[in-house]
């Protein structure tokens, strides 16, 4: 008779968690799913905290609701199916602004990500160059090209449009920045729009009609009690047994499966399993293959990331603009790189007592010196520079938070998706049954990681040689 399947997951954040709620739901019944996690806490960059007795986010505040296509994206989908549908919130106010000149003007419309389709629409913050997307009588990127997206839009629209627009757009979600990071990475729906379009606007009105948005429709959602809930309902959903505060140091094949060396040097555990979903940043993943497959583990361990700091105030009763947040250019100078306005964002936040909560996300790629500072002095740099953009004094904070992620955000530089190829091309070949999930192969955000986990599921099961349920 054969045993149950055994499937490890390395890796307690949400790509890993939803790999195994999926397996839970198409292996085998009987397959016993483990979950390694090596810090005391599951769930990576979703994580809920408390500031002033209201839950606050420390990690990922949202996710998108729609994916590419204009169906629900796996976020909701996953939210669906752990029963927590009810508790989908959204945006009471989506008006965000940009620090230009040291004064807040509201980011235009009609962007994408930054990069506008209509030139006339930026200009209240960014003069694009005059007449330089013009039609050359080809595609602005070949068919198998990556280019950086500053390169790109530097070239058609200028400088002034990259450092004001898109360079504070891209760092508000990867902490990088435009001139480094991958357009097929980072902007897949301008990529594949700008291998037919001949000018750059052509590309942004074509990709932005590929995926219409009805009037109205959400883009964002969280969930009130905050994100952990998804966590702590995805450990449930999935049965698996959970390791937490458990290393996994080294995967050796066995031939019918792999042997998971867990824990401290001089006291290890050994593990058999059959298959291995790793689901971890890509430097340890790197060090994790480099016995069972050095050449993949060489290519995955290129990628670069950055670390940032989140500080979070309480202040009560602040003038704040009726606004989501902001986002601040590098060239303006602030330690600051992106705020929000929690309680005026968020309807379900607001306290009847008009106590404020705001968190600034501070540290771009490349300037992680600035967050050597002490927390306090971090917190105290945040509240002098928020009191400069808003153009008045804020009141003392009466509590207050910050939460370092360090080597946090993936920096994809060019070529990083056809990297990410080759490396599970390989991988697959060699050793089917390990699997690479997360985002440090297929992009940040909560629905990618989602998604990323779920078909790193699904790869698992075809490996084993079963049939999904």
């Amino acid at each position: 008779m054969r045993q149950p399947w055994r499937v490890a997951v390395v890796g307690g954040g949400i790509a890993g968690l939803a790999a195994a709620v999926r397996l839970r739901d198409r292996a085998p019944a009987g397959t016993e799913i483990t979950v390694y996690e090596q810090s005391g806490a599951l769930g990576g960059k979703l994580r809920t905290g408390e500031v002033a007795g209201e839950p606050v986010e420390f990690g990922a505040e949202s996710f998108l609701m729609r994916d590419p296509t204009g169906a629900e994206s796996a976020a909701v989908v996953l939210a669906r199916r752990l029963g927590l549908a009810e508790r989908i919130v959204h945006p009471t106010v989506g008006q965000a602004a940009l620090v230009v000149d040291g004064g807040l003007r509201p980011i235009p419309g009609g962007t994408l990500v930054g990069v506008p389709g209509d030139l006339d629409r930026v200009a209240t913050v960014a003069r694009p160059a005059a007449d330089a997307d013009t039609d050359g009588g080809r595609p602005l990127v070949g068919p198998d090209a990556d280019v950086s997206v500053g390169a790109l839009v530097r070239a058609r629209f200028g400088d002034e449009v990259v450092d004001r627009l898109v360079d504070p757009m891209l760092g508000g979600v990867y902490a990088g920045r435009a001139d480094d990071l991958s357009l097929v990475t980072t902007m897949p729906a301008l990529a594949r729009a700008a291998r037919v379009e001949h000018t750059l606007v052509g590309a942004v009105r074509a990709a932005q009609a590929a995926a219409p948005r009805a009037p109205g429709t959400p883009v964002f959602g969280t969930l009130a009690g905050g994100l952990s809930t998804l966590v702590e309902a995805a450990v449930t959903a999935s049965g698996a047994t959970v390791r937490s505060d458990a290393a996994v140091r080294e995967l050796t094949p066995t031939g019918t499966g792999w042997r998971l060396t867990v824990g401290p040097t001089r006291d290890p555990e050994f593990v058999d399993v059959d298959a291995v979903v790793l689901a971890v940043p890509a430097r340890p993943a790197a060090r994790l293959l480099a016995g069972p497959a050095p050449a993949v583990a060489a290519g995955v361990g290129e990628l670069d990331y950055a670390s940032v700091a989140l500080v979070t105030l309480a202040l009560p009763q602040p003038r704040l603009p009726e606004l989501s947040g902001f986002l601040v250019p590098s060239t303006e100078g602030l330690l600051i790189k992106a705020a929000t306005f929690f309680t005026t964002k968020w309807g379900h936040l607001r306290r009847a007592d008009g106590l404020a909560l705001v968190r600034a996300s501070v540290g771009r790629y490349r300037e992680e010196a600035q967050l050597q500072r002490p927390d306090a002095d971090l917190a105290a740099t945040v509240h002098r520079e928020l009191s400069a953009v808003l153009g008045t004094p804020l009141p003392a904070p009466v509590d207050g938070h910050v939460q370092r992620w360090g080597g946090a955000l993936p920096q994809y530089a060019p070529g990083h998706a056809d990297r990410v190829a080759a490396a599970r091309t390989a991988l697959r070949a060699a050793h089917p049954t390990l699997v690479l999930a997360g985002a440090g192969y297929d992009g940040v955000g909560i629905p990618v990681c989602v998604r990323s986990g779920e078909t790193a599921a699904d790869e698992i099961i075809t490996a084993l040689g079963g049939s999904a349920r």
